[in-house]
């Protein structure tokens, strides 16, 4: 009788641990959890289910992508743009991913508070973060701007550099 109490006891031990370990962790991408608009995955959502859509991702991302003011995203080829993953990306660019400034240093604190590897839905929406800021780079008129821009995008880059290599 003995064993079979350990056990219990060993399991629910087993699962307070780890209801308090998924409490404790916060959260990268707050917004992931609420979704706006209808869509397919409408909690939650995520681009990458195979190695083909990582494919799929590079071949949208070399065939270019485009972030307008106004908060729409678009992908540049009109085929690759017409595929229904690509909905996908539209929803995790339009309202997953931080585009502030403020928010987007709020996840790189995040990041670098962050233990271990990065789960593959965080590590997919910084490295969309990361072409955001690119663009936000690249796009910027005034010196000033363009310089912190610039600086986010080399924090996200050795946030990625870091969680790919194990390394600083």
């Amino acid at each position: 009788m003995l064993p079979w109490r350990m056990v219990i006891v060993g399991l629910f031990y087993c699962c307070i641990k780890t209801g308090g370990a998924q409490h404790q962790a916060k959260a990268l991408f707050p917004a992931a959890s609420r979704i706006k608009r209808e869509s397919e995955t409408a909690v939650n959502p995520t681009f990458q289910d195979s190695f083909d859509d990582v494919h799929l991702l590079f071949e949208i991302l070399l065939a270019g992508v485009h972030f307008e003011h106004s908060g729409e995203f678009s992908v540049r080829d009109a085929e690759l743009a017409s595929l229904r993953k690509t909905r996908n990306l539209k929803v995790i660019c339009e309202e997953v991913i931080p585009r502030e400034l403020t928010d987007i240093y709020q996840l790189i604190s995040d990041l670098s508070d962050h233990p271990g590897h990065l789960q593959q839905d965080d590590f997919e929406r910084t490295l969309l973060t990361l072409v955001y800021t690119a663009q936000q780079m690249v796009n910027s008129t005034v010196e000033q701007q363009r310089d912190v821009w610039e600086e986010s995008f080399v924090s996200l880059y050795k946030a990625i550099k870091q969680d790919l290599t194990g390394t600083n």
